[in-house]
């Protein structure tokens, strides 16, 4: 029998990695696509040398040749650290790298899959937010780059669906954290963890009180792969975990769990830092049988485990 053949864009990073190993486990043939701007080849470890595995070291916004049945698009950094550092190639990535995996299902009859956010939404002004939600984003902001980049990608996906019959499929990922994470990620799962460990402060951004909603990696990509599964949902879907925490709440757990003694240094809020952030996964519950089922605490021990195992190791980002 001929193995599912899937493209994974930006499958050398966090959530790419992830999705790789759990794709090829299932028996698919993974073809892993990214330009390693952001991201390293060794975090694909072991899989460079399995069958049913290949590597592509490209630019997204290059067209795309490999013959394939599906397409997930996480291709562009998903950190604000990241993304702002270049932000005419972020905004340009999320467009043109939204287009060329269109044209590419369009050509080859794939399913795509838009590894969109809840950026989309900005700095919310319903909460929770569902996927009816406009959204209140700034155009301008430093932002903006990734934010509206998004909003651009659901945009052509939409239209190559309504226009061109392609089979599209839209996930709104909301706050996602667990192993192997990178040390220099910049979001704040990572830093208070990394922090915790060090011995180091623990930077707490703005009054603390700012909120989000963390979803374990796993929980995560099973809700990606049932989205892609799903015989025919089009519209956007939340995918997230819909337990809010404040930063300060974080904060205190991490060092809990840690038994870190750090003390917690305040630092300016970022400039459109969302103030809430919380999925409405109503219709993920309906539409997959999807749900978080990694509490907070659990997740949290399991990526602490790992970046303690990493930092012994002698990893330095």
């Amino acid at each position: 029998m001929i193995p599912v053949r899937v493209l994974v864009t930006g499958g050398a990073g966090f959530l790419g990695v992830h999705l790789c190993r759990r794709l090829h486990a299932t028996g698919r043939f993974v073809y892993c696509l990214d330009d390693l701007s952001n991201s390293r080849r060794d975090r694909l470890g072991d899989l460079h040398a399995r069958e049913r595995f290949v590597f592509l070291e490209q630019d997204v916004r290059e067209p795309i040749t490999v013959e394939v049945d599906e397409i997930y698009n996480l291709a562009c950094p998903a950190s604000p650290v990241h993304y702002q550092r270049e932000p005419v190639r972020t905004l340009r990535t999320n467009g043109e790298g939204a287009l060329r995996v269109l044209e590419l299902g369009q050509r080859v009859g794939a399913r795509v899959l838009q590894a969109s956010t809840s950026e989309v939404y900005g700095d919310p002004e319903v909460h929770p937010q569902p996927e009816s939600y406009r959204g209140s984003v700034s155009c301008t902001g430093p932002r903006a780059c990734y934010d509206e980049g998004k909003r651009a990608a659901e945009a052509l996906f939409s239209d190559y669906a309504r226009r061109h019959d392609v089979e599209v499929r839209i996930a709104r990922i909301f706050n996602t954290y667990g192993p192997g994470m990178a040390f220099n990620d910049g979001r704040v799962v990572s830093n208070f963890v990394l922090q915790a460990l060090r011995g180091e402060p623990l930077t707490l951004y703005g009054d603390g009180t700012q909120t989000r909603s963390f979803c374990y990696v796993d929980d995560l990509i099973d809700g990606l792969v049932a989205l892609m599964t799903h015989p025919r949902e089009r519209e956007p879907v939340n995918l997230g975990n819909p337990t809010e925490a404040t930063m300060r709440e974080l904060a205190d757990l991490v060092r809990g769990l840690t038994g870190s003694v750090s003390r917690i240094v305040a630092a300016p809020l970022p400039v459109d830092d969302p103030t809430r952030r919380r999925p409405d996964i109503r219709r993920a519950e309906e539409l997959l049988d999807w749900r978080p089922r990694v509490s907070l605490e659990e997740g949290l021990r399991r990526t602490m485990d790992d970046f303690r195992a990493r930092l012994t190791g002698g990893e330095a980002s």
